[in-house]
């Protein structure tokens, strides 16, 4: 999901609902779950995409010491 960063996937699950896992596995150390959530409509919405930005830079400036 290049709209969120580099290196993010998503994980999408179809089980009684549309289930959506949104995550990065591109550091040797972890893999990080940045957002996960049930998907009601067509579209992405706007606040999941935001969230999972947001913690995916967190997890950069924390892997960058700052």
């Amino acid at each position: 999901m290049a709209t969120i960063g580099a290196g993010v996937m998503e994980i999408r699950m179809h089980a009684a609902g549309e289930f959506r896992v949104i995550y990065v596995a591109k550091y040797i150390e972890a893999i990080y779950v940045l957002h996960a959530f049930e998907k009601r409509s067509q579209r992405t919405r706007q606040g999941d995409i935001q969230l999972a930005r947001s913690r995916f830079r967190l997890v950069e400036r924390s892997r960058l010491g700052k």
